[in-house]
């Protein structure tokens, strides 16, 4: 207890001399503020978002028509592998950070990250790891051209750039870990008296949850890139089935890790919807316990679902059966969590301002992943359609309409109270309706061509595929840009502060702490901790 009144008296003693916010590059480079880490942890999470963009689209160039248009097959798979890499470490998560960042010390009263310093290392560390995989392009043989799971044998076979990946997926995880022990501690200990966990915002509830996921898979996912680096320079045979290894176990270890992970990148942006929905249907979020355990279940049902990626390698039948009635187990708490949206709108005073467009969107659009999602863990169905385009369309239904598009409600809801300025409501609605429609045009007919018998990951395909693949390029491309138009039309006047000015509470039905100070949030925010009243959504003193 005595930590949390030092913590006070050191913020409140520091403010006696510094008035302000440091300016020039000192700011940035030393900074040890929340808003300032949380406002480069998404400016670099969008950089990144536009660099695995490019790849991205030159993945859908290549594939507009059938024939080699553009690169080799080699290259493609360079392109294939780091668009995820760098999409899913280097975008969603970082984002998500940012924003735990910006909020959890607002929405539980505290006056900064419980560990200031470590707050700074675990932001900084991802500059020079995202510029070692994006380096990795231009050492001798190109990057590495494994797929974003990284599968052994072909890892084995790699240049140089596997090494970098792994250097820096490693620096990536131990920046996770650190950000990870800041939120946790930040939320169990430097919550604002009266603040009891069944009163905190959703939003933090999922991160705190989403935190513990991260400190048990980054050091799985370590350990099995570890390996892979032995087996490469020092003689070591764990997949290298020569030695007595086996390429199968590889896959075990990766999937224990990266199963919870796709749940890591997800539950953030289910905290984010809880805290629109109920903003704009002017209603409480109907079930908030039940949301509670609805995401600490997911978190738990995650790690006993691992080898539904796997039902193609030989896994007994037991096994399957297994796997199979797990993972739609997982569709139980989904489903609660969606029921309980859906019940929040209904006869609500519903208004559709650009953050609750978004969160409809994303609550329309993730139910089609969901389902998708379900199809592909009946084991029957799944060994038809495993590393097809069905399955690469279910995945961007989950994590690009629902991550992305979570993050883009985050950035309109809290954006006002973040720069102190209001976006254009016309633009963020021509974002919004352009990223749906072309996500859609993008994403839907992949379906399809996985029905098919489209395979992933292949430069060149059949003529029957044409016709459906130059739709999903197209849709591509207009994603693409939808991005480009959003950060010059919307996010860069916001930033440079020109708009309207946004009030202290810029929406009606807008509840919790971060609402209670003023627009843009001060630098400095709850030096003493406030009281709460009985909900602990408002100060009383």
């Amino acid at each position: 207890m005595s930590a949390v009144i030092d913590h006070g008296q050191v913020a409140g003693h520091h403010d006696d001399h510094a008035h302000g916010a440091p300016h020039g590059w000192r700011r940035w480079l030393f900074a040890t503020n929340h808003k300032d880490i949380g406002t480069m942890y998404l400016l670099f999470s969008f950089s990144m978002l536009i660099v695995g963009g490019v790849l991205a689209m030159g993945i859908r160039a290549e594939l507009f028509e059938p024939g080699l248009q553009f690169f080799n097959p080699e290259f493609f798979n360079q392109l294939t592998t780091m668009h995820g890499l760098i999409m899913v470490f280097g975008a969603i998560m970082p984002g998500f950070v940012g924003f735990a960042n910006w909020l959890v010390p607002l929405q539980v009263g505290a006056a900064d990250m419980a560990f200031a310093r470590m707050n700074n290392l675990s932001f900084w560390l991802l500059i020079p790891a995202a510029g070692l995989l994006v380096a990795s392009f231009f050492v001798p043989g190109g990057a590495t051209a494994a797929g974003w799971t990284l599968y052994a044998p072909l890892t084995l076979q790699m240049g140089t750039a596997m090494d970098m990946a792994i250097f820096s997926l490693h620096i990536m995880g131990a920046s996770s870990i650190m950000g990870s022990i800041n939120i946790i501690v930040t939320i169990l200990n430097l919550r604002a008296p009266g603040m009891t966990l069944m009163k905190m915002p959703l939003f933090s509830w999922t991160w705190l949850i989403t935190a513990y996921l991260l400190i048990a898979v980054m050091p799985v996912l370590a350990g099995a890139i570890t390996m892979t680096l032995t087996d490469r320079h020092f003689g070591t045979s764990f997949f290298t089935p020569s030695g007595g290894g086996d390429p199968i176990m590889y896959q075990h270890i990766f999937w224990f890790f990266g199963h919870p992970e796709v749940y890591i990148m997800i539950l953030p942006a289910f905290g984010i919807v809880s805290a629109i929905v109920p903003t704009f249907a002017r209603k409480r979020l109907f079930g908030y316990t039940s949301m509670v355990y609805a995401t600490a279940s997911i978190a738990i049902l995650s790690f006993i679902v691992w080898a539904h990626h796997m039902f193609t390698t030989g896994m007994p039948v037991t096994g399957q059966l297994f796997f199979m009635y797990a993972t739609m187990l997982i569709a139980v708490p989904t489903g609660v969590k969606i029921f309980n949206w859906v019940a929040t709108m209904w006869r609500g005073s519903m208004t559709f301002e650009t953050p609750m467009l978004w969160a409809v969107g994303f609550i329309f659009v993730f139910t089609i992943g969901g389902f998708t999602g379900l199809i592909v863990a009946m084991a029957p169905i799944d060994i038809q359609l495993q590393d097809t385009y069905y399955v690469v369309a279910h995945f961007h239904y989950v994590l690009v309409a629902g991550s992305l598009f979570a993050m883009f409600g985050g950035v309109y809801y809290w954006g006002p109270k973040w720069t102190g300025v209001m976006y254009s409501e016309t633009r963020g609605k021509i974002h919004f309706w352009a990223s749906m429609i072309f996500f859609n045009l993008a994403f839907f007919p992949m379906h399809f061509l996985g029905l098919a018998g489209m395979p992933r990951r292949y430069a060149d395909y059949p003529m029957q595929f044409a016709d459906f693949n130059a739709i999903v390029s197209i849709g591509a491309f207009g994603f693409g840009l939808a991005q480009v138009y959003f950060f010059f039309a919307v996010a860069l006047p916001m930033i440079r502060g020109r708009g309207e000015k946004a009030p202290q509470r810029p929406w009606e039905g807008a509840e919790g702490l971060e609402w209670e100070v003023p627009s843009p949030a001060p630098w400095h925010t709850f030096e003493t901790p406030p009281r709460l009243d009985a909900s602990a959504t408002k100060v009383i003193g």
